[in-house]
């Protein structure tokens, strides 16, 4: 019995991959290597000792996916590839909703003809927009997020609501606030393309000299220091958040629908500067930056309440902000290490 991992050698894909081996999982990966590059599957079998099989294509080649379910005898799915840039996912709209959910819809259709279950959906925060309070818990209204990307997820979300309805499947929502840091190993972390997305590989690359100076997006927020706040969870405390809710879903009744929705988050939030600080601490370096306008879209401050998983998993995150910022440095170090 295989657990198929689609966008395995992905950030929190690989992750979840290695702490899946540990659990003695077998997995399969399923990865068109659009966001994520090969030498990862290489680092993930030094790191645990144990090769998953792999096949780099695109899911939305369904013919392509029916032979995988046919070679395996699949037991469950972590679903984590998707298009995952805010920014350009408003810029390329329609490759997003095509890219995000027909790759969905495509793995749902082979769960459904095989009568499968037990299916993992890596969700965001996002989908909550500004919330009106804090801490986010699980019963926060949903409201229509401002990007694409967002828009994505929750759609991603009512499918497979309708999907466990329907069909008596069962199915875990995560909705992850920020993810950072690096295995410990240093031969896995977040491998940004272009100029980053996220707060901590700029920060990171900012550093390593890389980029000149960081951009901070505001600093008129009502927050601490009026830059923008945000719930940031390490990923490797992230992956095993994922073999739990597995476990969990593996434990329950087949015959009947289950809906399962966590908030995986740290339950603490920091500003933008505050993460700039304790990076700087951590790794005694230095991290010019810039104060530029704000971006249209973003929130003022997000961080979870992560108490049910907490309850319901046995799961919490364990792992500080200086902690994680330390093994981003490291897999800096470990990247330019590669291409020298």
């Amino acid at each position: 019995m295989a657990i198929l991992v689609t966008g395995g050698l992905g950030y929190i894909g690989s992750h979840t991959v290695v702490e899946l081996l540990n659990n003695n999982f077998e997995v399969v990966i399923v990865d068109d290597l659009s966001n994520s590059e090969k030498f990862i599957l290489k680092n993930i079998e030094e790191i645990t000792g144990k090769k998953p099989d792999f096949y780099p294509f695109d899911l939305k080649r369904k013919e392509l996916l029916t032979q995988v379910f046919d070679a395996y005898s699949i037991e469950g799915c972590i679903n984590f590839a998707a298009y995952k840039a805010v920014g350009e996912s408003q810029e390329r709209p329609v490759d997003y909703y095509e890219n995000n959910l027909f790759s969905l819809i495509n793995i749902l259709q082979e769960f459904k003809t095989r009568e499968l279950s037990n299916f993992i959906f890596s969700s965001s925060c996002t989908v909550y927009g500004q919330a009106d309070e804090m801490p986010i818990d699980e019963n926060t209204p949903l409201k229509m997020p401002e990007s694409v990307y967002g828009k994505t997820k929750q759609m991603g979300e009512e499918i497979l609501i309708d999907f466990a309805k329907a069909y008596n499947r069962k199915i875990s929502l995560l909705r992850y606030f920020n993810p950072i840091g690096a295995h410990p190993s240093a031969k896995l972390g977040e491998l940004p393309i272009g100029i980053p997305n996220n707060l901590v590989p700029y920060v990171m690359q900012t550093a390593a000299g890389i980029r000149e100076k960081l951009s901070v997006w505001g600093d008129d927020y009502p927050t601490v220091d009026g830059t923008a706040v945000r719930d940031y969870i390490y990923v490797v405390d992230l992956a095993k958040a994922h073999v739990a809710a597995l476990k969990s879903l593996m434990s329950k009744e087949s015959d009947k629908a289950t809906i399962d929705i966590y908030n995986l988050g740290t339950g603490k939030g920091s500003s933008v500067l505050e993460v700039v600080k304790a990076f700087e601490t951590a790794n005694n370096v230095e991290v010019p930056y810039k104060i530029c306008d704000r971006r249209e879209g973003d929130i003022t401050i997000a961080y979870a309440n992560p108490n049910k998983a907490e309850k319901e998993l046995n799961w919490k995150s364990e792992t500080s902000l200086e902690e994680a910022l330390r093994t981003t440095w490291e897999w800096q170090k470990y990247l330019e290490s590669r291409n020298n």
